[in-house]
């Protein structure tokens, strides 16, 4: 056995060294977006097998009143903040560099057998941190979620202007056409959405007043998207306000689906836990694929969420190519 146990640790090292040098410069930004992405399915893992795995931790388990659910949150709380000091940390370190002749751009690129082992070591030891300690992240993360949430509009928005001006730009009437299919269909699938939140989420015979009035909200702020983008003095466009009203009728879903599961208003309460399981895979593609593409376009040589001050601001060039023009003047 303790052979088996040799050779799999050395198959498993070599993969390890295998994978970490086949990840190059072009491709670092993926490799960090699949870091984070294996978080989310160990985060999962951990969720299901947390309890008779937390019990075991007497600096964990310090009461016999913990319920599954509180066990669930912990493994999460303490994978996610074992994510946070480990892109906290390289987001630190990365603070100042302007070009890639920064002796730190190698580290942002390389080392990455280091960093694999960093990120195992920081995520295990967040399950020897005392609870009080998990209790302050957990009520820190809630707004770090709300600032998560309006990046990703940001970026959804910035994901429906390219896609609205790539259609625009080929100036056809069939892509005007399916631009407007497109956003009606948007509409529709909002207001039928909330509709069915209706039923799910005010049951009738209950006092469900909070829920309807997030449901109706949503519903407004949809109006209210399609109204300002046609509004003359903004020369907008309605796919972007369209999408942008499907993703707020989703995050009120997730929303309202999050509620106890036996609070009378949660219509989800009697239905299979294929359901729940659907809105976690949901959610997870979701943050997945936003931090993806907001890897793809912030690292690129786009304006995408970048000052006016800075090199990638309004020009396609890199840093290095307008030094080198300067330099040749």
């Amino acid at each position: 056995m303790s052979c088996l146990a040799s050779c799999c640790a050395s198959l498993t090292c070599g993969l390890c060294t295998s994978v970490a040098s086949g990840v190059t410069r072009s491709s670092a930004r993926i490799a960090y977006c699949a870091l984070f992405g294996g978080s989310l399915i160990v985060s999962w893992i951990l969720r299901e097998v947390a309890s008779p795995l937390l019990k075991n931790f007497s600096w964990i388990n310090t009461s016999d009143n913990l319920s599954k659910e509180w066990f669930q949150t912990q493994a999460v709380l303490r994978v996610s903040l074992g994510n946070c000091l480990f892109f906290g940390l390289l987001a630190l370190i990365m603070i100042g560099i302007k070009d890639q002749n920064d002796r730190r751009d190698s580290w942002h690129h390389g080392g990455w057998v280091a960093k694999l082992v960093i990120w195992v070591l920081l995520v295990a030891l967040m399950f020897f941190l005392p609870n009080g300690v998990i209790t302050v992240y957990g009520f820190l993360s809630k707004f770090g979620a709300g600032m998560f949430l309006l990046i990703q509009v940001i970026i959804l928005l910035d994901a429906t202007h390219s896609w609205n001006d790539s259609w625009v730009a080929k100036d056809e009437q069939k892509w005007y056409i399916a631009l407007l299919v497109v956003s009606v269909v948007c509409y529709i699938a909002t207001f039928a959405f909330s509709g069915i939140l209706f039923m799910w989420f005010n049951p009738s015979g209950h006092d469900c007043g909070l829920n309807v009035f997030f449901i109706v909200m949503t519903m407004i702020l949809a109006f209210a998207f399609a109204v300002i983008a046609l509004h003359p003095k903004v020369n907008g466009s309605l796919l972007p306000a369209s999408v942008i009203s499907v993703y707020c009728a989703y995050v009120c879903y997730t929303g309202l689906s999050s509620e106890p599961r036996d609070y009378v208003c949660n219509g989800l309460h009697n239905k299979s836990k294929a359901v729940t399981i659907s809105t976690l895979v949901l959610g997870m593609l979701t943050t997945v694929l936003s931090v993806l593409y907001s890897a793809l376009r912030a690292g690129s040589s786009t304006t995408f969420m970048s000052p006016p001050s800075s090199p990638r601001s309004g020009e396609k060039k890199s840093l290095l190519a307008s030094e080198e023009l300067e330099s040749g003047k």
